[in-house]
């Protein structure tokens, strides 16, 4: 998106006005974006304000603007400073305390192109085996990819059922490339050395790689899902209790 010459605009997380800068872009609307305590990308770096061991402990819902926006690249001198170390402290955390197995910077309110997956074992024995061969899954370590970049290695498209923490209580069937190399700086763990990396994966892993990618260009799988597919999680709890289901935002 063109990030040159925006004027001063009215702050979405705050009453008073904020200057938006060069290299940088805040989501304005009529409705409170989710609130991260981010404010901007200023040459290639962000600078936060406020950041508390409080901050936002819930993924951002669609409909929040911050998800329809494409994120930021860091420069990669950059990625070992103390508030790159705050972000991905708290995307662990997040996605942890979610269970997910991947989660983009933008889904907790910050618009820069990270986002981190794994899938451990414990997480694979909510599968049947019968699933997890048919949807070629396997165990992916952590991993956190900053400035990722997507190349398709096989074509071939395969069509399972997806869902997303920032479509909660939904999911749908979407067709995703069965093979892709990403690219960019590998954070081992969560101990910001950016090191630079290209991982080639296919089936399962590639597939949460393609959606996570999404998250960063602000798309979502609602977008390129089957329609016909779209379908409530829990729609036979909603039954079997006459409508009346509690559905959380958030884990805590």
């Amino acid at each position: 998106m063109e990030t040159s010459g925006v004027p001063i605009v009215r702050d979405p997380w705050t009453e008073s006005g904020t200057t938006t800068v060069s290299g940088a872009y805040r989501p304005v609307g009529t409705g409170m974006a989710c609130r991260s305590d981010f404010v901007a990308v200023l040459d290639g770096m962000v600078s936060v304000t406020n950041w508390r061991s409080r901050n936002i402990g819930h993924v951002c819902q669609i409909g929040d603007p911050i998800l329809r926006y494409n994120a930021e690249e860091l420069n990669p001198e950059d990625i070992k400073k103390s508030e790159i170390k705050k972000i991905l402290k708290k995307m662990h955390d997040v996605m942890r305390s979610y269970e997910s197995v991947g989660l983009a910077a933008p889904q907790i309110g910050v618009p820069l192109r990270i986002f981190m997956i794994e899938f451990s074992e414990k997480m694979s024995e909510k599968f049947s085996p019968d699933i997890q061969k048919s949807r070629e899954m396997a165990i992916i370590p952590l991993k956190v990819f900053i400035n990722p970049k997507l190349t398709v290695v096989n074509y071939e498209k395969v069509l399972f059922p997806e869902a997303c923490e920032s479509v909660r209580g939904f999911s749908a069937d979407v067709a995703r490339y069965r093979e892709v190399l990403v690219t960019g700086f590998l954070v081992p763990g969560l101990d910001p050395e950016g090191r630079p990396i290209s991982w080639q994966t296919s089936g399962w892993p590639a597939r949460v790689v393609q959606h996570e990618m999404d998250h960063l260009s602000g798309r979502l799988y609602t977008d390129i899902m089957v329609r016909s597919t779209f379908a409530c999680t829990c729609w036979e709890k909603v039954n079997r209790t006459g409508g009346r289901i509690y559905v959380p935002f958030s884990p805590k």
